[in-house]
């Protein structure tokens, strides 16, 4: 196995030092005279920098870069032409951007000769150079089988083309039986073609490091949320691929596959490099927020105590990721005793605008989704992000659960304050259409992806307040 924290040290470090050396070449006299001997670039005139303006110029390139090729410090497993393609595609993102920086401010910029020579020798080597540390995708050698159900071990044992060295289950899991022994490499395999119990799902941590694990196949039909988040955050940590039989996909979020009776589980949501982008965005946007709205929070606080006896802020427990939950808060839209006047729990998004439980400070909220600023605090603290799979009540949840296939794909992110559903007005009483939009999002998320939706339903409320305006 290796290690993806070192992948990334050594892909950050070696970029950074390419890049500084290739400005330092790119200012000698050599390089400049062999960019203008060219007959496209002749008409660039010579530019060696000092030693001041040459530091200048080298953090300034360095900074660009690092932060232009970060998909590229992702431990993911890439093949030859990919990853010179991503590279080459990186570098010229580079370019545009150093120009960019040249034309609005002259003193950090590099010389337009210094440029080109520059982006010509990171055109060459940088492609090499993440060919060279890049993780090659090959076929698993050793694979552990972990869950707790007896039937889709079974299941995995006979059809893995895989050497399988054990399993790691409970211990009341009883081991199955092959026809035929598998071993390898000397690892306690049962002589009888029993499958050898390695440890508990504690354990799972340790088995993979001592047999140097690279395939974990997943045995979960009803898992607990714990152990079998638990279980593939451990496999992710490690850069142990986690497998699944195809009839038992449902349970996680995978890779589109097609043909083979096992298939890869995505488990990119646990990407740290990844994480901090998002929570980085998380936490700005909060504060932001909060700042800006200060005067409004206070106006919405005071209207909606005048409107109606009762507490301003409205709680109620949400399914978080991995399935936990979380209390969510509002401002209170509805008459505090509304679900006793029904004898039935009921969520405020779930009654509509002409409910006489509604309150009239509720309805100029709702339709203006202000009630929802106090989630802000639930993006603050981490309970949920920005942008993510809107959070449902954990009775709804587990119903929708045992309806909808894929459901629990959800749980592999934070929910957020706005999602893909959201902006396209699908709600938790359409989950069939709703997880669609989710697993959508989950697959394509980044920063940028969360940036639009954020924008577009930024642009939904003021369009809503000002319908709202016009119509009063």
């Amino acid at each position: 196995m290796q290690s993806g924290l070192r992948y990334r040290i050594v892909a950050v470090v070696g970029s950074a030092l390419w890049v500084a050396g290739a400005v330092v070449v790119a200012n000698t006299p050599v390089a400049q005279q062999l960019v203008t001997a060219v007959p496209p670039l002749s008409n660039l005139r010579s530019s060696v920098s000092t030693n001041s303006e040459l530091l200048r110029q080298i953090a300034t390139t360095v900074l660009v870069a690092l932060g232009v090729l970060w998909p590229l410090y992702k431990p993911r497993p890439r093949r030859i032409l990919d990853m010179v393609s991503l590279a080459a595609k990186r570098v010229f993102l580079t370019g545009a951007v150093l120009a960019a920086i040249g034309y609005f401010d002259w003193s950090s910029r590099l010389p337009r000769t210094t440029l080109v020579a520059t982006l010509l020798f990171l055109g060459v080597v940088l492609p090499l150079w993440f060919v060279s540390i890049r993780q090659q995708p090959n076929s698993s050698k050793r694979a552990v089988i972990v869950g707790d159900d007896p039937e889709i071990i079974e299941t995995l044992y006979a059809s893995s083309p895989v050497p399988i060295l054990g399993l790691v289950a409970p211990s009341s899991v009883r081991a199955v039986e092959r026809e035929r022994p598998v071993t390898d490499g000397g690892v306690a395999i049962d002589r009888s073609g029993g499958l050898a119990h390695l440890g508990g799902l504690s354990r799972l941590d340790d088995v993979l490091v001592e047999h140097d694990i690279d395939t974990a196949l997943l045995a979960f039909e009803e898992p607990d949320r714990r152990e079998f988040f638990g279980a593939l955050a451990t496999c992710f940590e490690h850069g142990v691929r986690a497998k699944v039989h195809r009839d038992h996909a449902d349970n996680v979020l995978v890779a589109d596959a097609a043909g083979d009776e096992l298939v890869d589980t995505n488990l990119e949501p646990w990407d740290w490099q990844d994480y901090a982008v998002k929570r980085a965005f998380d936490v700005a946007f909060s504060v932001a927020a909060f700042v800006c709205l200060a005067p409004v929070v206070a106006l919405i606080a005071a209207a909606v105590k005048l409107d109606s006896p009762g507490p301003v802020l409205y709680s109620q427990t949400r399914t978080a990721a991995f399935g936990e939950t979380f209390t969510v808060y509002k401002f209170r839209s509805m008459v505090t005793d509304a679900e006793s006047r029904t004898g039935v729990t009921i969520s405020q998004e779930d009654a509509g605008g002409s409910d006489p439980r509604v309150t009239r400070v509720g309805r100029v909220l709702r339709r203006t989704h202000l009630d929802e600023i106090p989630q802000l605090w639930s993006v603050l603290i981490g309970d949920m992000s920005v942008v993510g799979p809107r959070p449902e009540r954990p009775e709804l949840d587990a119903d929708i659960e045992t309806n909808v296939d894929e459901w629990r794909s959800r749980w592999f992110v934070k929910p957020g304050l706005t999602g893909m559903a959201q902006i396209n007005g699908v709600t938790g009483h359409q989950p069939a259409q709703k997880i669609r939009y989710d697993i959508q999002y989950i697959r394509k998320r980044s920063f940028w992806f969360d940036l639009k939706i954020v924008v577009r339903q930024l642009y939904q409320i003021v369009t809503d307040i000002v319908a709202m305006v016009l119509t009063s």
